[in-house]
């Protein structure tokens, strides 16, 4: 910058200035002339009486001699007075520049400018040291030091020549006390902090009033240079640039950059009155004026500065001067760290991140005195931190007395405290983002760039045969390469010009003072360099070119502080992790080339428990989290790049097979290493929020294994198995450095190899995977992991998703994890009541779900005896809070006899959802109907519209209540499809807790195969008679037999006599006449039975007056009396009260003529079976800002990438909402009935044209993305721009929309090209103010339908990012009317969604697209104790294949944890029991046993009218 330009060396060294006359007489009349002229002018000042009397000099002539005596006044010894009245007299007459007064001689008041600048020359003679009354000369030097610097403050008139006089007179009284080697005790040790002060103060003042010419830059630059061995030289230069930055970064990137805030002390060095181009000059040339800061690292350098080698070599027989050049030189460690915190504080200013040092003092040995970490926290979130602060405090002064004392406070500090600098606040926070507007990397890397790549690299044993193969076309070796003979070439330079005196290694260090001597090293400050290098990297922005050249040097850097092994550097390794998580999501090219070193620095820190290494670094905690981000990163990379190989091998390899050490190795080779890496940290954290993120991580890893076999990519399969037996045996250790690890080193004995012994075997596939994370999460959720809620909820959630895997496994491992849930449950609910809590509770409800998950997902378990007796036992202790049978009781409590005594009501609901989903949901979801729900799509209105008799109204059903928890609802009249069947039949419609279901039963008195042959029951025809069988023989019967006519009459036969014999006239005439009617009456009688005989013949057989016939069977039944009395209902105990119970009967009549019976039963339907989450996706264009911009992109496929419609689709299948019988993401449209037919249905969709989409039409007005699984529903909507003429008429026609079906235009997305407009072109003139959302406007409910409370809103926001920093610019606020569900007009008496949900309560999951074809995951706005949801968690990486799957898990888990936060909340199967309670006790029909029995012969409807 100055090469051209002389220094002012010479003008200082040929300036006599300092010397006076009297020097040129013996010493002893100078110190008497001095004594004499000196003493008045003290004691005139000093003396009270006549402090305000005028100056006894009066002339130039005076004023000059009387200066020459005073100038070597200031040179005697410290005895006495003399010295003193000198320095007052001066510090006195400098003040005529500021204030003249009448002590002041008059030609000093007239030219002071002239006179002044004799004055500071002879005050050079006051910092010369000297051996004796230190003391006294200290408090000179401050007084002159204060005096000078009141002159530079406050003086207005100065002239140019005299501030270039001041400047020099304090570079050189700076030269004269700092240049050379410090002694301990000394004056330079004691003023060295104030001398520096002052002068970088003046120095400033002098750039704003009268700015310095470049020979004096040069010269202090120069100077600076040999000072540098003192600590305090840094730390106010530090100061001073901090506050120059502060006021540069306020006008170079405006207020809306996070301010970088210093202390009011630090920034008052800078004058208000420099102006913005004064403060640009200056901050460049003081951010030089230290020179090079790595020079600090190498004693050689400071150590051989003139006045060090003077010393060294001049004094001879004094033998403390080398011990004194050693103390001097041992501190360079420690103000090589200051130099480099403070060169990071600058890089930190510029990207806007804020540190966690903001309460301490920055530059402080890392391995001496821990840094106690900010207090105050950020929860702003990132969408409204707009000014975040940077803070640099006053640097306070730390001797190595003060470091001994504090070094015992390490142990106790370590844990709590986070030395190295690293962005993270405090444990639960979150790695804040750098400033949207920061410079571009290479922007600083110029700055900086020099200074940071040397010190990453300070002491660095490069190792040789880095790349053995010649083939390899790799720009980072060749730069390596030629760095190392750079320095090979500057060890050379050094070693010719320093002689045999001092001598130099390739290190840079100085032979006389071996590196071992310095217990300090310069490990911080290469620390602190490689931290800051990879936060200035870690900040890179979407895009965003690097020179190559930086890219090769960062690189070289991160491979030397990864090195393990002998060469392993702890401080460097800890700092490069804990700076590094985002450093795999950034887009960096080549980044991969350094996978294989982190892999291996993560096998010795996440596997290893105790971090003794590294615990007087860092927080072990904190660099458990920054390893845990980094694997987060790395774990999609084997199974992405698969047999991809790696076209640079650094050092050799990716892993330690020796014979194939010269071969390129595939990423896939690496998927075992990290698994094994993944497993022993979860074996070995502590930290429930690192245990959280290592849980997530197990998700991913074991999905996307699924996921990848399961599309059948062979080739991966195939290169998987063939690298098992090498990965086996070598993934447990990798070598970092030339091949060269000893298996004997400490560091090289890492526990991953233990790990691998366990399960290597077993990981190599996702069935293995699965297995291995069974079996740790659910021994750990039993032992280590009970006590602690985030935890075991993230335990429990891992577990859920695991469930869902669909990877075969064996069913013990199933069981496993069955039967742990069920032992996590006994073990809460038995500890004992003060440990019950809300929380304790929550866990438990939770643990239930997790059963229910697994149940569900897997129910074929349950046909295993133990499996099933283990699961109703554990709802058994849930519904009633203990089992009926324990193991230590022998006998078995029956449940009548048990008093139930649950844990809470929340955790007996969840046992009664758990048998619900059991009884209920197993083996039938989803049902026919499809997964949208789970009841049955029939209710009143949709029976009554079926039923094709005119008679049937919705007064034709009986309405009856089952112990007070089952509403049926009786249809007796059949069907009109079912007329043709006799059989007794019934339609019942059952509203339990469960939902609403529809059963069709019929009365069966025979066989089906006879019901199928035989319309009604018709009894058996008798057989025809046969008259013509036999012989028929025509015999007169006789009254006697013949024999009787032979016997002979005797006298008593004869003594009747005969008739004739007694007979008269008159009886004779009698006697014909009764003859005559007698005959014919036999004729009569004759013909009759001949008649008789021939009508007989005549008649049919058999007759069908006299045959005895079966009773026709009935045509009419009173089916619901039937049905109830079957199930044995109609009992008089059934219909009585119970006694003492308020509990109803176990069964009544509900009247539905009582007006709103019909509007509770259709509250009642509309309340849901499920947990419904909704989540809005919103895509973000590279540079936008305004929610009018976000959701006009989604307009087009042309504005959205390929990728994201992907996605869309990947989270759930389209539906329409008209028809939809589920959720649909807003109270009006969901849960509908509908009745469009099949037919109608396809005509609509075959005459609706495909139009192109880039995911708007997921809207919520026509369609949303829909996934239901047994257990929950969501509704995914893309909220989009509408025209307001379509947003009314809609808003006209939603009370419609159940019963007419939208047009489907779904195949835009799935069966052609995206090609055509959503919206005319028109659209793009109308204004903001005339486009709506479909959701922002107050949607109108459908007539007659009430809209239940259903508790806390449950809704998150997912945001596509196309470059990553504009999450800091998402306009969630603006946005929320976009999110509305509906739900808030019900839970809060304000329809703005702004008071129901509150911004920070919305969580949002940002997602970025890298360039590789991974995904960056960022989530935002989880508070509480619920923070953490996995499995997606901040700073992941997940792959394209299981991105829907993980976010909807996720979606999944953010709602379940927000249900089990808020005590609003009921299960939905609460929720329907209350309200059948309700409509119980509201529409009873209170009866007596006789009316009762009567009501149920009557019919019903007779007071029927239309429904």
């Amino acid at each position: 910058m100055y090469s051209e330009w002389r220094t002012l060396h010479l003008v200082l060294k040929n300036d006599q200035g300092h010397t006076s006359v009297l020097h040129s007489y013996p010493e002893n009349v100078g110190r008497d002339v001095a004594n004499a002229v000196v003493r008045p002018l003290g004691q005139a000042l000093n003396a009270p009486s006549i402090a305000g009397t005028e100056s006894i000099l009066k002339t130039d002539k005076q004023v000059k001699w009387t200066m020459e005596v005073i100038c070597y006044g200031l040179t005697l010894p410290l005895e006495g007075d003399t010295v003193k009245y000198c320095v007052d007299v001066y510090t006195d007459w400098i003040m005529a520049l500021v204030s003249p007064k009448d002590s002041i001689p008059q030609p000093v008041v007239r030219e002071p400018n002239k006179y002044i600048q004799i004055i500071l020359k002879h005050l050079q003679n006051v910092f010369v040291p000297r051996q004796e009354q230190i003391g006294n000369q200290i408090r000179l030097c401050l007084q002159v030091l204060r005096s000078v610097q009141k002159l530079a403050r406050d003086s207005t008139s100065m002239a140019r020549e005299t501030w270039e006089v001041l400047l020099l007179f304090l570079l050189q009284i700076n030269d004269t006390l700092l240049a050379a080697p410090t002694v301990s005790g000394g004056i330079a040790e004691s003023l060295a902090d104030k001398l520096i002060g002052v002068l970088f103060e003046v120095w400033l003042l002098a750039c704003t009033r009268c700015f310095p010419t470049p020979p004096y830059w040069k010269t202090a630059k120069e100077m600076v240079a040999n000072w540098r061995h003192h600590s305090a030289v840094v730390e106010q230069w530090s100061k001073a640039i901090c506050a120059l930055t502060s006021r540069l970064l306020r006008f170079t990137y405006g207020p809306s950059f996070p301010p970088f805030k210093v202390l009011e002390e630090d920034a008052s060095l800078i004058p208000a009155e420099m102006d913005n181009e004064c403060v640009t000059q200056t901050w460049f040339r003081f951010l030089h004026m230290l020179s090079n800061p790595v020079d600090l690292s190498n004693p050689s350098i400071i150590g051989t500065t003139p006045k060090f080698q003077e010393q060294f070599l001049n004094v001879s027989g004094v033998p403390n001067q080398e011990l004194n050049q050693y103390l001097c030189l041992k501190q360079l460690p420690q103000i090589f760290f200051r130099a480099m915190r403070g060169v990071s504080c600058l890089v930190d200013a510029f990207l806007g991140i804020s540190r966690p040092r903001a309460d301490s003092a920055p530059p402080t040995p890392v391995n001496r005195l821990s840094m106690p970490q900010s207090t105050a926290t950020n929860t702003t979130p990132p969408h409204n931190r707009r000014h975040r602060t940077v803070t640099v405090n006053k640097t306070t002064m730390k001797t190595s007395s003060v470091n001994t004392t504090h070094s015992t406070k390490v142990q106790q500090q370590a844990s709590s405290t986070s030395p190295l600098s690293s962005p993270n606040q405090t444990n639960s926070e979150p790695r804040p983002l750098p400033a949207p507007t920061r410079p571009k990397v290479n922007s600083i890397l110029n700055l900086f760039g020099s200074w940071l790549f040397d010190a990453a690299l300070v002491h660095c044993k490069l190792q040789n045969g880095v790349n053995r193969d010649s083939s390899m076309t790799a720009s980072f070796i060749q730069i390596l390469l030629s760095y190392k003979s750079s320095i090979a070439t500057q060890a050379t330079v050094e070693l010719r010009r320093k002689g045999s005196q001092l001598s130099t290694d390739t290190m840079g260090s100085s032979t006389v003072f071996d590196a071992n001597e310095f217990p300090d090293s310069y490990e911080a400050g290469r620390a602190e360099a490689c931290g800051t290098l990879c936060r200035i990297f870690c900040s890179k922005k979407t895009g965003e070119e690097i020179l190559s050249a930086y890219l090769s040097r960062f690189y070289m850097g991160l491979v030397q502080g990864l090195q393990i092994g002998e060469f392993i550097c702890h401080p460097v390794l800890a700092s490069i992790i804990l700076n590094s998580p985002p450093l795999f999501c950034c887009d960096l090219k080549g980044i991969n080339v350094v996978v294989p070193y982190f892999i291996s620095a993560l096998e010795i820190i996440l596997p290893d428990r105790e971090l003794s290494k590294f615990k007087s670094y860092v927080n072990p905690t904190e660099l458990r989290r920054s390893s845990i981000h980094i694997l987060l990163s790395l774990l999609p990379l084997p199974h992405h790049f698969g047999v991809v190989k790696s076209e640079v091998l650094l050092e050799g390899k990716f892993s330690n097979d020796e014979t194939a050490s010269d071969k390129p190795v595939t990423f896939l080779s690496l998927k075992l290493r990290l698994v094994n890496i993944l497993i022993g940290a979860l074996q070995t954290e502590t930290d429930p929020n690192n245990t959280q993120m290592i849980l997530g991580a197990m998700l991913n890893i074991v999905q996307d294994s699924a996921f990848l076999e399961a599309t059948g990519n062979q080739v991966e399969m195939i290169e998987n198995n063939l690298m098992k037996s090498h990965s086996r045996t070598n993934s447990g250790i990798s070598t970092a450095s030339g091949g060269s690890t000893e298996p004997t080193t400490p560091d090289s004995e890492r526990p991953a190899q233990a790990l691998l012994r366990d399960y290597a075997l077993h990981t190599d596939t996702a069935a293995g995977l699965l297995m291995r994370s069974i079996h740790l999460v659910t021994q750990r959720l039993n032992s280590q992991w009970r006590p602690d809620m985030s935890i075991s909820l993230a335990a429990l959630e891992l577990l859920s998703g695991l469930a869902k895997v669909k990877v075969g496994i064996d069913s013990s491992d199933r069981k496993r994890a069955v039967s742990s849930v069920c032992t996590y449950i006994v073990y809460q609910c038995s500890r004992p009541a003060p440990h019950h809590s809300r929380d304790l509770h929550s866990m438990i409800v939770a643990a239930f779900q997790c059963l229910c998950v697994w149940l569900t997902e897997h129910p074929d378990m349950l046909n295993e005896k133990d499996c099933l007796k283990e699961v109703l036992e554990i709802v058994e202790l849930g519904i009633s809070g203990s089992k009926s049978k324990n193991p230590e009781q022998q006998e078995v409590r029956f449940k009548g006899d048990k008093e139930h005594n649950p844990a809470s009501m929340r955790v007996k609901d969840a046992a009664e959802a758990t048998l619900t989903c059991i009884m209920q949901l197993l083996g039938a979801f989803p049902p026919p109907s499809g997964p949208a729900s789970p009841c049955s799509l029939v209710n009143e209105t949709t029976l009554i519209t079926y039923s094709r008799l005119p008679t049937v109204s919705k007064y034709s059903f009986r309405y009856f209540v089952l112990d007070n928890s089952v509403i049926l609802a009786m249809l007796e009249q059949p069907l009109g499809n079912e007329q043709s069947n006799p059989s007794p039949s019934i339609t019942v419609l059952i509203r339990g807790m469960s939902g609403r279901h529809a059963w069709a039963m019929q009365l069966c008195h025979l066989p089906r195969a006879a019901r199928a042959n035989q319309r009604m029951f018709i009894p058996e025809t008798r057989p025809e008679p046969k008259n013509d069988v036999g012989i028929k023989y025509n015999v007169k019967h006789r009254p006697f037999p013949e024999e009787v006519d032979k016997i002979p009459f005797v006298k008593a036969d004869l003594s009747i006599p005969d008739l004739h014999e007694i007979v008269t006239e008159e009886l004779e005439l009698r006697h014909e006449k009764l003859k005559i009617g007698m005959a014919k009456q036999i004729t009569y009688e004759a013909g009759l039975d001949h008649m008789k005989e021939e009508e007989f013949q005549k008649k049919s057989y058999p007759d069908p007056v006299t045959e005895c016939k079966p009773p026709p069977p009935a045509q009419e039944f009173q089916t619901a009396r039937l049905l109830l009395s079957h199930f044995g209902f109609l009992s008089l105990e059934a219909l009585k009260e119970p006694v003492n119970s308020r509990l109803p009967p176990h069964l009544i009549a509900l009247d539905s003529h009582i007006p709103g019976f019909f509007d509770d039963i259709g509250y009642l339907d509309l309340l849901p079976c499920r947990p419904f989450d909704t989540v809005f996706i919103f895509y973000m264009k590279a540079g936008q800002k305004t929610s009018q911009e976000i959701l006009k992109n989604v307009e087009s496929s042309s504005n959205v990438q390929p990728h994201f419609l992907e996605f869309l689709l990947s989270l759930g299948w389209p539906v329409d909402v008209g028809t939809h019988p589920g959720w649909t993401g807003h109270m009006s449209s969901s849960w509908s009935i509908n009745c469009v037919g099949e037919n109608e249905q396809q005509g609509h969709e075959e005459a609706v044209p495909s139009e192109d989409t880039g995911g708007s039409i997921f809207n919520g007005e026509k369609k949303v993305l829909y996934y239901a699984d047994a257990l929950t529903e969501i509704a995914f909507v893309v909220p989009s721009t509408v025209e307001s003429q379509t947003a009314d008429t809609s808003e006209s026609n939603v009370s419609e929309q159940e019963s007419d079906s939208n047009m489907d235009l779904l195949p835009g997305i799935l069966k052609q090209p995206l090609t055509l407009e959503l919206f005319p072109n028109h659209t793009e003139s109308l204004n903001s103010t005339q486009r709506l959302s479909p959701t922002s406007r107050t949607r109108k409910t459908p007539h007659g339908r009430t809209v239940p409370p259903l508790g806390p809103e449950t809704k998150v926001a997912v945001v596509w990012l196309e470059q990553y920093d504009d999450l800091e610019n998402f306009p969630l606020l603006d946005l929320a009317a976009e999110t509305s569900t509906g739900i808030e007009t019900t839970t809060n008496s304000s329809t703005s969604i702004r008071n129901s949900t509150p911004e920070k309560e919305v969580p949002v999951i940002f997602i970025h697209p890298l360039y590789t074809g991974l995904f960056r995951v960022k989530v935002h706005g989880a508070s509480g104790k619920f923070n953490m949801v996995i499995p997606l968690v901040d700073g992941m990486v997940v792959s394209r294949r299981a991105l829907g799957f993980l976010v909807r898990q996720t979606v999944i888990n953010i709602c379940r944890r927000k249900r089990l936060e808020s005590d609003s909340y009921n299960t939905p199967h609460v929720r329907r029991k209350q309200k059948i309670t309700e409509i119980v006790n509201k529409y009873r029909n209170r009866q007596l046993e006789p009316e009762y029995y009567t009501s149920l012969f009557h019919e019903v409807g007779l007071k029927s009218c239309t429904p």
